[in-house]
């Protein structure tokens, strides 16, 4: 189109729009056919704009059309995909070719094509619509289409909190829904939400913000059937045997059927990330390895340099950018791919089909024979290093966490109560509480959904409702590590039933227990909750609880499995603008991360040091057996089924030491005479008795063991064998304030040795101090723990736990007062 015949266009359309009315004019459903007066008849009645803005949009509405018509279609849709019209670039050329001023130009073009997608003239593919970026364009669509249905959708966001953000963004997707599909809100249907998703879908795999608030919502107000949540919905679930074969591709389709097949039989009896990574190594890192390697390769049986090959590139790894490194467990694959061959030999023998496929295995025996050993011997060796490297560090860790919610709750308080623009300080910094973008909307409504301050000295911007929210599940998440040494998977299972209480036989004690579902080794059990880990689960509980007093139920997505569960009143789980989400697997590492940040842990080399959930299980095996919690008890708590198992764990025994002691306490009984292990005395009884007295000591008791002198020439400040009594706390805070007088009076004189071995007590009763807060802080608590008389049921019926019977029945939501806690 020539400058000249552009130029007349936009004349005539300047003298048609002089002067007008601006009548309602109804949006008819189909336009494409109409021929370009009435389209911009029907941009010309676009309600709720000025008249400026709609002359604007008049005239470039009619450059655009002009434009249109010179491209071959049907109508203007089909004009429009011959014109390229979804990519935008094409705006740049017709304003260059105006000979006003270019800016000018370029935005006339911009609202005259934004009434025509008001109009329904032309559909933008949802590419269009991300170049268009015309923030006012959503906001017109709900104003001039299905103009109820939005306000229905509106209602029923408020109603569940939404505000600000949280509420404009499923309202932005479901417009851009109508843009493209020309479809009313009512005639939406799944397809359109989930067709946005994919298109919307970054190369990192984030989706379109408000997608699924904006699924939530349909369904809420009966757009869409379903009651499925959107998450649940998008999520592929576990794929089929073939699909995951042919993710690479093999050449020869008799090897993929074979692996297909053998998949198939496989599978029954393998749990679904197990049978992924089976399936990755047979089609992936051994078939489709060969095939790149060995063209036109199509039999099992390998010659022997093939085969050899093979074995040799089983030992690096290539990735994405040709850097190869060695791998850490090649003997897995050859196992996999040894297995393969000799379950097609057996199989053979009794089923005809599996005949043809019968070949000796690549790998031999002599490949793996001691191999397996050395390489479990090398992975235990490195998780006993990795439990020696950061145990001594679990203290720091727990304090940083501790001491980072505390600031983060208290920041978060300071600047809830400060005005808009006000200044206030917090432990020596000044902070001005702002609004983000993100919240003027809602601060002009319902009130400010997030809390922002500023730092008056940096002028860093902070959320600090976001802040806090991740310091707290930073804290609960390291602390029930700890204190229970669950695996990952049960720790994010954890339910509000799971939290009940049991009645002793034989003084009629209420004990709070902590019921793990069964998960790796599937078996379930039941741990004693300790006064420490009562008040975490305390604190959680009413955190998460709504404003009825109940924890909601909320359903957990498998990713290993791939699965989504029942919805269960879950304790992990957190609020995501107006919905409830679990933590994910990601989110835990993620805050762990976070959180060793700030204490400024380094390794040997000088890397940061990294915590995952798996080392705090280790760290409580050996913990708990270091400070005398026998091997097999602690085993039953950890669910393992073999003792074998609960050594590995054990990094400061090694299996010598292990052998050599019980060597020797057999030999010894066997040697030492009988009379050794006679009844004792009344005066060896009153010996053993005084031992105990002249334990108590003027902060509260030694724990050193029986008949053994003490160590420590007195020093019992710095003995950790010392246990201080809770009542003892103001003389031990008067003992820190001595010290501390007599380290500033020694460096007064210049003693330096006396400051030196001062500051090491000082150190030490400080601990103590924080020590004993940290197991008094709270006094009684209330968990809200659903009461179980009796023996508590598990899922399946069976019932886990040890000793102690009393009538059956179970009274769920009855809060049981564990008061008593301090006695377990």
């Amino acid at each position: 189109m020539s400058a000249a015949v552009d130029i007349s266009v936009a004349n005539e359309a300047r003298r048609q729009v002089r002067d007008w009315s601006l009548p309602h004019i109804h949006v008819v459903d189909r336009i494409d056919a109409e021929p370009s007066s009435t389209v911009l008849e029907l941009v010309r009645g676009l309600p709720g704009e000025r008249k400026r803005d709609l002359r604007a949009a008049y005239r470039g509405a009619w450059r655009i059309l002009a434009w249109l018509e010179g491209f071959p279609g049907q109508g203007w849709q089909d004009r429009w995909f011959s014109a390229g019209g979804d990519d935008l670039g094409w705006i740049a050329g017709l304003a260059a070719a105006d000979r006003r001023v270019y800016q000018t130009s370029r935005q006339e073009l911009i609202d005259g094509l934004a009434a025509l997608f008001l109009v329904r003239a032309v559909a933008p593919s949802y590419a269009a619509l991300r170049q268009f970026g015309a923030k006012t364009l959503y906001d017109r669509v709900q104003k001039t289409r299905c103009q109820q249905r939005f306000a229905d959708l509106a209602d029923a966001a408020a109603q569940r909190g939404l505000t600000g953000q949280h509420m404009a963004q499923p309202m932005i997707a479901l417009s851009k829904i109508l843009l493209h599909t020309g479809k009313s809100l009512d005639d939406i249907e799944a397809e359109d939400l989930l067709e946005l998703r994919d298109s919307s879908r970054t190369p990192r795999g984030t989706l379109l913000r408000g997608l699924s608030s904006a699924w939530d919502l349909c369904v809420v107000v009966a757009i869409l059937p379903s009651s499925q949540p959107f998450r649940v919905t998008m999520r592929e679930g576990q794929r089929t045997t073939a699909d995951l074969v042919d993710r690479y591709s093999l050449r020869c389709r008799s090897i993929r059927d074979l692996l297909v097949r053998y998949g198939d039989e496989r599978r029954p009896a393998m749990d679904y990330s197990s049978f992924c990574d089976l399936m990755a190594t047979l089609a992936g890192r051994f078939w489709a390895d060969l095939e790149k390697h060995h063209a036109g390769i199509d039999s099992l049986h390998l010659p022997a340099e093939v085969a050899q090959a093979w074995k040799e590139r089983c030992r690096y790894v290539v990735d994405a950018k040709g850097h190869q490194r060695e791998r850490r467990a090649p003997m897995q694959i050859l196992m996999q791919v040894r297995a393969f061959y000799l379950d097609i030999q057996e199989w053979a023998l009794t089923e005809p089909w599996w005949a043809r496929w019968a070949a000796p295995s690549p790998v031999r025996k002599n490949d793996t024979y001691g191999q397996v050993a050395k390489h479990r011997r090398r992975v235990e060796a490195d998780m006993h290093q990795r439990v020696r490297d950061r145990l001594p560090h679990l203290p720091l860790l727990v304090a940083t966490a501790e001491r980072q919610r505390d600031h983060t709750q208290a920041l978060l308080a300071a600047a809830t109560v400060a005005a808009d623009g006000e200044v206030f300080g917090h432990r020596s910094r000044m902070f001005r509480r702002v609004i983000s973008s993100d919240n003027r909307r809602s601060a002009r409504s319902r009130g400010p959904d997030l809390v922002h301050v500023e730092d008056v000295e940096t002028g860093e911007r902070l959320n600090t409702t976001l802040e806090e929210d991740r310091a707290f599940w930073s804290w609960a998440i390291i602390e029930t590590l700890r204190h229970t040494g669950v695996r990952l998977e049960e720790l994010l299972e954890i339910t509000h039933l799971a939290l009940i209480s049991y009645r002793l036989p034989d003084t009629g004690e209420t004990v709070p227990l902590l019921q793990i579902v069964p998960s790796k080794s599937n078996r379930e059990r039941l741990l004693l909750i300790t006064p420490e880990l009562a008040s975490v689960l305390a604190v959680v509980v009413n955190r998460v609880r709504d404003a009825s007093g109940r924890v909601p139920a909320v359903a957990r997505y498998d990713t290993h499995e791939r699965t989504t569960g029942p919805a269960l009143p879950h304790l992990f789980q957190t609020r995501r603008g107006w919905r409830r989400e679990m933590l994910g697997e990601s989110t835990v590492q993620k805050l762990l991360n976070a959180t060793l940040g700030l204490t400024g842990l380094t390794t040997a080399d000088g890397k940061p040091l990294r915590y995952t959930p798996h080392d705090f299980r280790r760290m409580f095996a050996t913990d708990a057996v270091t400070g005398g919690l026998p091997v097999h008890i602690a085993a039953k708590i950890l669910g393992h089924e073999s003792l074998t198992t609960t050594q590995a764990y054990l990094a400061v025994f090694q299996d010598e030491v292990i052998r050599a002691y019980r060597t020797h306490i057999s030999h010894r009984r066997a040697t030492r005479p009988a009379a050794e292990y006679r009844e004792p005395t009344d005066a060896e009884w009153d010996e053993f008795c005084q031992h105990f007295r002249l334990r108590t000591l003027e902060l509260g008791t030694c724990g050193r063991p029986y008949g053994t002198p003490c160590n420590h020439e007195h020093a019992c400040v710095r003995c950790p064998m010392l246990r201080v009594d809770p009542t003892q706390r103001p003389r031990l805070m008067e003992i820190i304030d001595s010290l501390s007088e007599r380290i500033q009076e020694a460096q007064a004189q210049g003693w330096l040795g006396e400051v030196q071995g001062l500051q090491v007590s000082l150190n030490a009763a400080e601990t103590k101090l924080r020590d004993l807060e940290r197991r008094i802080d709270g006094g009684p608590i209330d968990l809200g723990i659903p009461a179980i008389i009796g023996r508590p049921a598990s899922p399946g019926g069976r019932r886990s736990g040890s000793g102690g019977r009393s009538e059956p029945g179970v009274i769920l939501g009855e809060p049981t007062d564990v008061s008593e806690l301090g006695a377990i």
